[in-house]
């Protein structure tokens, strides 16, 4: 065959999960090495809802290398975003018609970078045609690298993982959170709190949705709840949780989509149990 007939190179997706992989780290590395310089703090939605230098330096970042390698991709971003649910949805619904779409949440749990509490991450995730097809979660404290592509399942540390085996709440540790919006989210998930807490082993509340759904992936936690999510800060763990066999959807059970803000993610055997109790709270912020 000739020079000429060379049949052309094709960009397959294992060069996306390159790109994001590549990413992830670098921002990682650049934002464990910022930990403890922070000195101005600006809030957005509300005074819990912090945004620093490093989580604006950390987007440009990652901005560069993916378009470096896809200079046509669509790149959703937090901190390119106005605070609040309402401008989220907007660019949500924007950006959705986009062929090839990158979704990225620099620093998942600001709060915990900016106290030195090391439970925060780097999440990208790439959607083709609105379904996700590869997300990377980063945890540079523990240098925790979670990788996924769709349809070839989901690693941390080159290991497959597989969710966790629980058959009932009883047995479970399931992690909540306390989101930023404290009228419509806070009381929602403190209802759901109050309901869960007697019904299963634990709760725990990291501070990194992220992180959240790659431990439920990891099978370190049974189940994820929360309302009042972003579109980043799901869409990396999602495709985690459902690579590792587990299940992802709203609080009502419907499944996973790019514009699901209230979530539970969990290893599929307790899933209907904890929706169950969500409901019977009057906690899906769904009523």
């Amino acid at each position: 065959m000739s020079e000429k007939e060379k049949v052309p190179y094709v960009v397959t997706s294992k060069s996306y999960t390159a790109v994001a992989i590549n990413a992830a780290s670098k921002a990682g590395e650049w934002i464990k090495s910022r930990l403890g310089t922070v000195r101005e703090l600006g809030t957005k939605y509300s005074p819990q809802d912090l945004v620093t230098e490093v989580d604006k330096g950390a987007e440009q970042m990652i901005r560069r290398l993916i378009l470096t390698h896809f200079p046509d991709h669509m790149i959703l971003g937090e901190e390119g975003v106005e605070p609040g649910p309402e401008a989220s949805a907007k660019a949500l619904k924007e950006a959705a018609e986009e062929e090839y779409l990158w979704i990225v949440d620099p620093v998942d749990g600001t709060t915990n970078f900016v106290h030195g509490f090391p439970f925060y991450s780097v999440s990208i995730a790439l959607a083709h045609k609105g379904e996700v097809i590869v997300g990377v979660i980063y945890d540079p404290s523990r240098d925790e690298l979670f990788v996924a592509e769709k349809g070839k399942g989901a690693y941390v540390h080159g290991n497959r993982m597989t969710v966790s085996g629980e058959e009932t709440l009883a047995q479970s540790l399931v992690a909540v959170g306390f989101p930023a919006d404290t009228t419509f989210a806070l009381p929602l998930n403190m209802a759901a709190v109050q309901s869960l807490a007697p019904q299963v082993r634990n709760l725990r509340a990291g501070g990194s949705a992220a992180i959240h759904l790659a431990y439920v992936a990891a099978g370190r936690l049974s189940a994820y709840t929360e309302v009042g999510l972003k579109p980043w800060d799901i869409a990396a763990g999602a495709l985690l949780v459902a690579e590792s066999g587990g299940k992802v959807t709203d609080t009502a059970g419907t499944p996973y989509t790019l514009a699901v803000n209230h979530i539970v993610a969990s290893n599929g055997k307790v899933h209907d149990a904890l929706t169950g109790v969500l409901k019977e709270a009057k906690a899906t912020g769904l009523e």
